[in-house]
């Protein structure tokens, strides 16, 4: 990893998970669901979304009170998602980070309720901004709807189950994963362009960035489910074969999928040409992306 993105998550990370916390322990709810709530926060993730948001605003050169607020809200949004993923009636695992998943410790019904709680937490966190205008707050909330919903991750997720079992074409996985992994992806991107006031010309090039890397992200992430261990991953290894999913490795073949990948890191990479910069942040994150390996 390149020390400046190194120094970067070393900075900002633990700002995240105070104010994560934070926001949740203001919640007014039941202690077994704040417990649940908070175990699958603070399950060690790597907090992608909230630092893209704030990785954004510093390579545009903008400070906002509220950028943390939005990230945190990104993070709830997505932890929700990855509850409600996990649960017997879904992908059915039973690891998640290395460690037992939510409905494993506190129940299926209580796993439930802990997403839907993180779900409207987002939202209703995005209500309390101070620093940005009516317009540019509504206009963040509904990107928010958008991308997490059924125009977004729920359809894409919806998608992904249409599709267990079935041989897609690359044009029908990619369009999964376009909504399914990428549309949060993009918001976090977006709405910190929407925060520094970037105009729509600049805005349009984050937002190809933003898809090249979210189709990045779930390459690597196939790659990763057939070379790597249950033990490196932190989560069943193998299991989109056991689904029988389509993958991009299963579609392409192992070179097939890692030159895909490549083909879409490099795309996000010219996509952040209009920043001059030799080497943006949200550049980085495109690279840590496409090399992590869990």
């Amino acid at each position: 990893m390149h020390k400046e993105l190194q120094r970067f998550i070393a900075e900002k990370l633990p700002v995240i998970d105070e104010k994560l916390n934070s926001l949740l322990g203001a919640a007014n709810v039941s202690e077994t669901l704040k417990s649940s709530m908070a175990y699958s926060i603070n399950a060690g993730g790597k907090r992608i979304r909230p630092l893209l948001v704030l990785a954004t605003l510093e390579d545009l050169g903008v400070d906002s009170q509220d950028a943390l607020t939005v990230a945190c809200a990104a993070e709830f949004l997505h932890t929700y998602s990855l509850i409600h993923d996990d649960l017997p009636s879904m992908d059915d695992d039973n690891f998640r980070r290395g460690k037992p998943t939510n409905h494993i410790i506190y129940g299926e019904a209580v796993a439930v309720l802990a997403g839907d709680a993180l779900q409207t937490l987002a939202f209703g966190s995005l209500t309390h901004l101070s620093d940005t205008s009516a317009q540019d707050t509504l206009r963040i909330i509904r990107l928010l709807a958008d991308a997490s919903g059924s125009t977004g991750m729920v359809g894409g997720q919806m998608l992904d189950i249409e599709g267990e079992t079935k041989t897609l074409s690359l044009f029908e996985l990619e369009n999964i994963h376009v909504n399914k992994t990428g549309a949060l992806l993009s918001f976090c991107i977006v709405a910190g362009a929407i925060l520094a006031g970037l105009n729509e010309e600049k805005t349009a090039k984050l937002r190809d960035f933003a898809y090249h890397i979210g189709l990045a992200f779930q390459i690597q992430d196939d790659i990763l489910d057939i070379t790597s261990t249950t033990e490196e991953l932190g989560k069943t290894a193998g299991s989109d074969a056991l689904s029988e999913k389509s993958t991009y490795p299963s579609l392409l073949g192992l070179e097939g999928a890692m030159s895909r990948l490549e083909k879409h890191h490099q795309c996000a990479r010219d996509s952040l040409a209009f920043l001059e910069m030799e080497h943006p942040l949200l550049g980085l994150f495109a690279d840590y992306i496409v090399e992590r390996k869990s």
